[in-house]
């Protein structure tokens, strides 16, 4: 543990059972986005065969493109983990989310309904966002918003 860390952060690890790591979204998150792309792609073969010809090029690749861009977030969804160890907090994403202890500033636990997020501010003040859909991430991530609450 290194020693540029608070009492308070090094007594958080501690109590954290480290290292922890979980999926960032939930599996049937995921499978619902595998399954919404599906169907918009079957619903855009269906309009490319009837109107194909009266769209112009360039909105076509727009289209194209988009839809692969969805296809990506979607396997980053079923494939990303989030890991929390003592050296920091790293998810895979498309590009790949660390955080180390020593820069993290504040912390807040926003647990929306699809997706329990960790956001973290930095000593940069760029924020970084962590998803995590296990039990001891969610729990890991509400004790590390405590530790790290904003004082004002």
């Amino acid at each position: 543990m290194s020693s540029t860390l608070s009492p308070e952060q090094q007594q958080l690890l501690q109590s954290l059972n480290l290292p922890l790591r979980g999926r960032s979204w939930p599996k049937n998150i995921a499978l619902l986005a595998w399954f919404v792309i599906f169907l918009l792609g079957l619903r855009l073969g269906f309009i490319a065969t009837q109107y194909g010809s009266q769209v112009a090029t360039g909105i076509i690749a727009c289209v194209v493109f988009a839809y692969f861009g969805m296809i990506v977030v979607a396997y980053f969804m079923w494939v990303g983990h989030t890991t929390i160890t003592q050296k920091g907090i790293q998810q895979e994403w498309i590009l790949k989310r660390e955080l180390d202890w020593e820069e993290l500033k504040f912390a807040k636990f926003v647990p929306l309904f699809f997706s329990k997020r960790l956001i973290c501010f930095t000593k940069k003040g760029r924020p970084i966002v962590f998803q995590g859909a296990s039990p001891e991430l969610q729990i890991a991530f509400a004790q590390i918003a405590l530790a790290h609450r904003r004082t004002i």
